[in-house]
């Protein structure tokens, strides 16, 4: 893009591989990328620590198992060491999702902040926290100049390789590769900011009918006008703090996160929002009459905003029909979960299954930007349409884009390829030395309360 004369800047590192964004893709296309320990690796995030949504705002791995009454565990590999390690001092547990997304794993985000700033550093990744990425600069063939700011001033990093785990693309945006921005051909998916409340009685709520009661006392306050809700549904779960719980409830929709001015105007309504709902749980569902707001997202989710026109889109078609091909380098098998404004008549979020507890591929291509030759996205920044990027955006998910995308990075530089021109047959037998699943498995999981141990491969 080249906005500034950067002739002057100085140079911070040079690298083989750079990971823009520490999110759960960034930091697993990092460590898969350190898997050949000839290779420098270097990751830049924005905040003080590593792990993007997984560490900011959720609490629960969702993809590692499908829906259904048969589930199986369909991502392996680099991931599995990350929860391997929340597994250690007892900070996981299995946890049935009531809309049908499959078990999820819940565990302590602020533990896994740990976890992550460990696996990174014993896997040999450098890596600078509180730099942003301002500009992309291209010199030779084989060589990308990223401008990076930091509490120092403007730095150059050099890099061979460059992998997009920003969430917002935000380096192909710099380097005019092409993307849809969600909104411009379907409504964006809506924005929320997740809270956490302490000294809930778990007992005494699942006593008085549990989800389904709170379900029915959400609609009572929103149709009587008791509380004003911003809709009619919303999830509360218990963490692994004991008498605590985490939700997913607020709902902030038309506005724009890649616009400042609504993005700060989401923030404000996000956190107004979190103390209605505090206001009405204590007021309406038995166990919270105790309960207060602990804390909240250290910013307010963002389901999606740029997304990278690849050399191959993932489609609804493709997530529907269950399509795979010798092409894939991961699997899903979460419905397409739409968060949408919920309009008079119209539901506020829409849920759509794959048949028969099925699973999709997604083609290595969905990670590869058109008109790129040395980069590659990981995370919810991938080629997708708004629908199939619906389903595909859980964090198993994103991890195992990321651990795609570092794999492939390291394999074009042994072999002196571009990003699209790489084998993707190559691509898949080391992705399944490293542990990933590449062949539906026929085995049913178990996916009981504690029953983690059992499903690792």
């Amino acid at each position: 893009m080249n906005i500034f004369n950067y002739s002057n800047i100085p140079v911070l590192a040079e690298t083989d591989i750079l990971v823009i964004g520490g999110g759960s893709a960034g930091c697993l296309a990092a460590l898969a990328a350190r898997e050949d320990e000839k290779r420098s690796v270097l990751l830049v995030e924005r905040y003080g620590f590593p792990g993007g949504t997984s560490t900011q705002m959720l609490d629960t791995f969702y993809g590692f198992f499908t829906p259904g009454d048969h589930p199986k565990k369909i991502v392996s590999g680099i991931p599995d060491r990350i929860v391997n390690s929340l597994d250690e001092t007892n900070d996981i547990f299995l946890r049935p999702n009531t809309y049908g997304a499959g078990t999820g794993v819940t565990y302590n985000p602020e533990r896994l902040k740990t976890v992550w700033d460990n696996q990174l550093m014993q896997a040999g990744v450098r890596f600078f926290f509180h730099t942003v990425l301002v500009d992309v600069e291209k010199s030779e063939a084989d060589e990308t100049i990223c401008i990076v700011w930091h509490k120092s001033g403007f730095y150059k990093i050099k890099a061979r390789r460059v992998i997009d785990a920003s969430g917002d693309a935000d380096f192909c945006h710099l380097s005019n590769l092409p993307y849809e921005l969600a909104g411009e051909l379907e409504p964006a998916q809506s924005m929320t900011t997740t809270f956490r409340m302490a000294k809930v009685d778990l007992e005494r709520f699942r006593e008085a009918g549990g989800k389904s009661m709170m379900k029915e006392k959400m609609a009572e306050a929103v149709e009587k006008g008791i509380h004003p809700l911003p809709r009619k549904s919303g999830s509360a779960h218990e963490m692994v703090q004991k008498d605590c719980i985490s939700t997913v409830a607020v709902k902030v929709a038309d506005l724009m996160a890649l616009e400042i001015h609504d993005l700060t105007n989401a923030e404000i309504e996000g956190r107004r929002q979190a103390f209605i709902y505090e206001n009405f749980l204590r007021d309406m569902v038995p166990g919270y009459e105790e309960a207060k707001i602990i804390g909240m997202s250290h910013q307010i989710g963002v389901r999606e905003t740029r997304r990278v026109y690849g050399e191959y889109r993932l489609t609804k078609k493709d997530c529907i029909s269950a399509k795979k091909s010798d092409q894939d380098v991961f699997f899903c098998g979460a419905p397409i979960e739409d968060h949408r404004k919920g309009k008079d008549g119209e539901p506020e979020t829409v849920w759509e299954y794959i048949p028969g507890g099925d699973v999709y591929g997604v083609p290595y291509q969905t990670l590869v930007p058109q008109g790129s030759t040395h980069a590659w996205v990981a995370g919810r920044c991938f080629s997708a349409t708004h629908d199939a990027h619906a389903s595909c955006r859980s964090m198993a998910q994103t991890m195992s884009m990321g651990q795609a995308a570092g794999t492939a990075a390291l394999l074009s530089l042994e072999t002196d390829s571009g990003a699209s021109e790489l084998d993707a047959d190559r691509l898949r037998i080391k992705l399944a030395d490293l542990g990933a699943i590449l062949e539906v498995p026929n085995k049913k999981a178990d996916t009981s309360r504690n029953g983690w141990k059992n499903n690792q491969i």
